[in-house]
């Protein structure tokens, strides 16, 4: 075929003369404003592809990075090392141990073998349907076990399970367990504290976290560190006004007694006279703070600070300095018990036994109820409400230390005649055994009391007077009778080679605001020694001793001498006295017993 030219210069077929203009295959039937409109339509789009790339890469570029970093970067937590706590000696009752939260990415961990699973639930003391039902989660992320030792840690992550990661965080771990833990206390799995000291100076121990950011992969895996955003600061170390010496002796004793007379319970605390710093704090039944999974409500009871009870006799003395320190009475002063019965109204009042006409050094030596209430009934009774008061009875402790309660002091406008007598032998008031052991602190610091502390002291501090020093001193020798007169109700609270001097307490117990009946009872004994200089008051309560023995002489009183006796060679106390050796005679009677 040949290509030639029409007339008008365009190119036809050579066998049809044909213009390829003409071809109906070629021709153009769509309208011209069609085109144009694709081709206005196609501009349109690439300018709002190059607004829409302007607005992201202009405007929206902090926040999309933002979004990116969120899916990549983490923010880990660097916990700080809580505050140690020590004795005032040093010794280390509390501190913090390095240990590993595991955790994991549910979806990643169910992809592992069967064998793999089950070896990481024998790692974290789990049953395998246990750990899959933890793993069984909408979550990301879940905690397995929290507080994992170091060892178990590694164990775990050389199983080589995807998903599974773990965290640094701290243990508290207790060296003294049971006999240090109701002055030192506990903290939870956040490293909160939660009873004793370790709640009230939580902010002193805590520190300050820290944080840093890293890039992490999919499963996890920290491929790149960022850097600090905060450092940790490390919680400050606490010193104790306990010493472990005397309170691994208060301990042992006191858990020997309540196991010796079956009681249900007991409590012993021993103070520094010239301080006023609490050298031993001791409860039984106690419990092991570093493993709490069979912990009760009995073990975990603080009963020196939150227990209240009726003191009964130990109060004697009490009431008796307010007397001698007004000038109503001497210790010379005769009172008439009679035949051991004596009635107000339409109560009576009862002694152990006749006591016929004694001295008020007898009253406190013999420990009449009687003598006692006729003391109380020529004074005033709100001069006794102050007394109580001023000793700290029915005021709320303010020794920095959780739980500690005030006891119960009625206000004196509602006291009757009967009830005064009885409140001056310590019926019909409640106090705390740290609170009764701090009353006492009048006879040993000539008739002046100081604040308690439970962390060690560097200066002394002043005290504030309650009684004259003639008085205290008196006091301190009447005290002295009771342990070691020929008619003391507490002989077996006697110490070789030292004078000591105290007051028994034997009082029902009250339960739902009434005396249990049957009768149960409080057995108690508050002291102080060496009496030529003292340096300790030692109280003792014994709760619910069943069996023969039940008065403060018999249950409270040897476990004070047992305490004393062994805390006074511990700190080197010097012996001021001669007798080296102790006996009990038989006409002791009940309360020595």
């Amino acid at each position: 075929m040949k290509l030639g030219s029409n007339g008008s210069g365009g190119r036809v077929a050579a066998s049809k003369g044909v213009p390829f203009s003409k071809n109906p295959v070629l021709a153009v039937r769509l309208p011209v404003w069609r085109s144009r409109v694709v081709l206005f339509c196609l501009f349109f789009a690439f300018a709002g592809l190059g607004a829409r790339a302007m607005w992201l890469q202009g405007v929206s570029t902090q926040f999309l990075q933002k979004q990116g970093a969120a899916r990549y970067e983490r923010t880990l937590e660097l916990p700080a090392t809580r505050g140690k706590i020590t004795d005032r000696n040093g010794q280390v009752l509390a501190s913090s141990v390095p240990v590993k939260a595991i955790w994991a990415i549910p979806d990643d961990v169910l992809q592992a073998p069967p064998e793999k699973i089950t070896a990481l639930a024998n790692l974290l003391d789990m049953n395998v349907t246990e750990l899959r039902k933890k793993l069984d989660s909408d979550r990301s992320f879940v905690y397995l076990k929290r507080q994992v030792e170091m060892d178990v840690a590694d164990k775990i992550n050389k199983l080589g399970i995807d998903g599974i990661d773990e965290r640094k965080e701290y243990k508290r771990f207790y060296p003294q367990g049971e006999v240090m833990t109701h002055v030192v206390g506990f903290t939870n799995v956040e490293d909160i504290g939660q009873e004793s000291m370790e709640l009230a100076q939580q902010k002193t121990l805590v520190g300050t976290t820290g944080s840093r950011r890293v890039i992490k992969d999919r499963l996890g895996h920290i491929v790149e560190d960022i850097g600090f955003i905060h450092e940790p600061h490390d919680g400050k170390d606490l010193t104790l006004s306990v010493d472990s010496k005397i309170q691994y002796i208060a301990f042992t004793q006191l858990k020997e007694a309540v196991e010796k007379y079956n009681a249900k319970a007991g409590g012993a605390v021993v103070l520094d006279v010239h301080t006023g710093e609490v050298l031993a704090l001791a409860n039984y039944p106690s419990y092991d703070p570093n493993d709490r999974r069979k912990l009760t409500g009995q073990q975990l009871r603080n009963r020196v600070m939150t227990d209240t009870f009726e003191p009964g006799s130990t109060l004697k003395p009490i009431t008796v300095s307010l007397a001698l320190d007004t000038g109503r009475v001497k210790p010379t002063t005769l009172i008439d018990t009679g035949a051991g019965r004596y009635t107000i109204a339409d109560r009576t009042i009862t002694d152990t036994s006749a006591h016929g006409v004694i001295s008020v050094a007898q009253v406190i030596e013999m420990s009449s109820n009687i003598g006692s209430s006729k003391i109380a009934l020529g004074m005033p009774a709100q001069e006794m409400w102050e007394m109580f008061t001023k000793v700290g009875f029915g005021q709320q402790p303010k020794w920095g230390f959780p739980g500690a309660v005030a006891g119960r002091v009625r206000p004196y406008k509602s006291w009757r005649p009967v009830e005064q007598a009885t409140m001056s032998y310590g019926n019909g008031i409640s106090v705390s055994l740290i609170q009764l052991a701090r009353a006492y602190m009048m006879f040993a610091r000539d008739g002046d009391t100081i604040p308690l502390s439970f962390q060690k002291v560097s200066e002394l501090p002043v005290g504030q007077q309650v009684i004259k020093p003639k008085t205290a001193a008196d006091m301190r020798a009447m005290l002295e009778l009771v342990v070691s007169g020929p008619h003391g109700s507490a002989k077996r609270a006697q110490v070789a080679g030292y004078r000591v001097g105290g007051k028994t307490g034997t009082a029902y117990k009250v339960e739902n605001g009434r005396y249990a009946m049957p009768r149960k009872y409080i057995g108690s004994f508050v002291g102080m020694v060496p009496m030529s200089a003292p340096r300790f008051i030692i109280a003792v309560m014994i709760d619910e001793p069943t069996g023969l023995y039940h008065y403060g002489g018999q249950v409270a009183a040897p476990a004070f001498a047992a305490i004393a006796t062994n805390a006074l060679r511990a700190m080197n106390v010097p012996p001021d006295s001669s007798v080296t050796e102790i006996v009990v005679p038989a006409n002791a009677g009940p309360e020595a017993m």
